[in-house]
């Protein structure tokens, strides 16, 4: 298969199961060369130390990267009392230690008391940029730079004691979510600090763990076994309501002409995102935009040319 073949079929989504010790970057890299095509991207950034879900994007899957701003996400984590670190993580240069370790109930009382909305400062050790500069490298290089509190939601937490100073946690979160930040700031309300020891996404969106493939698997199949394992684009998009139109239609939403809700019969609300398919194929995402003459569906991005 050549590279422009692979670049014109191959389009979807492929679940990584992320190994340690590389980057999510490195990831792309690697499927870039098993799919034999540059159209790669991947959701939600892992630390190298992290491992589990990863969501690839490939071919013209790569366009629903900007839409793809709520989907949650679930991690198994384990987080170290009495230690601090600049990282917030186990790698980092160690800031402060106690052996202060509060009760196994105190533990859980305070894991449990950031259950919902909160808000999150950003570790300095992140992919997150500010002036187009990503924090890490900043940090790396000594600096720092205020950061902005972000809103948050935890929807579930789970802690169970491993030893005296190491718990598993069990967490549900929103977009965004920093579990290092998260194992530090419960560090800080226990009052001995604490770090995140080791990190495994379980789950993001939809795409679980159990359905996600190794590196090393991948590199074992041919390339007709690896395209199987890529899932249709429109997975991504499986929460949004579907509007199957008609051939002249699709011939509209193809040139980016919007369609009226009173032509299609449905109703609506303004900015809502919805899956527009033709002949049981996802073919675009549309909006629905106030136009002069009523409401329509404005077609954002085009997944079948």
């Amino acid at each position: 298969m050549s590279r422009k073949e692979s670049d014109d079929t191959v389009a979807g989504v492929l679940i990584i199961n992320k190994h340690q010790g590389v980057t999510s970057h490195k990831i792309v890299q690697i499927i870039r060369k098993l799919y034999n095509t540059r159209r790669v991207g991947h959701t939600g950034t892992l630390d190298p130390m992290a491992t589990g879900v990863l969501p690839v994007l490939i071919g013209r899957a790569v366009k629903a990267s900007d839409f793809l701003t709520a989907e949650d996400k679930e991690y198994s984590a384990e987080m170290t009392l009495g230690i601090t670190t600049d990282t917030e993580d186990i790698t980092g240069a160690v800031l402060t230690e106690s052996d202060e370790i509060p009760s196994p109930d105190e533990v859980i009382k305070v894991c449990q008391s950031f259950l919902g909305e909160t808000e999150q400062i950003p570790p300095m050790y992140s992919a997150l940029k500010i002036g187009g500069q990503k924090l890490v490298d900043i940090a790396r290089e000594g600096g720092t730079v205020e950061r902005a509190p972000r809103k948050i939601r935890i929807e579930n937490i789970e802690c169970e004691k491993i030893t005296p100073k190491v718990y598993r946690l069990r967490v549900s979160c929103s977009k965004g979510t920093y579990i290092r930040t998260l194992c530090a700031d419960i560090g800080k309300k226990l009052g001995c600090g604490a770090v995140m020891s080791s990190l495994e996404r379980t789950r993001s969106a939809s795409f679980t763990l159990e359905a996600s493939h190794t590196i090393e698997e991948l590199e074992n199949l041919s390339q007709e076994e690896r395209v199987a394992l890529v899932i249709p684009t429109e997975s991504l998009f499986a929460d949004l309501p579907a509007v199957n139109i008609n051939d002249f239609y699709t011939k509209l939403i193809k040139g980016g002409t919007e369609l009226y809700q009173k032509k299609l019969r449905t109703s609506f609300e303004d900015g809502a995102l919805v899956r527009l398919r033709h002949n049981n194929c996802f073919i675009a995402l549309g909006k629905v935009t106030e136009f002069p003459d009523g409401s329509a569906v404005k077609p954002v991005k085009l997944f079948e040319l």
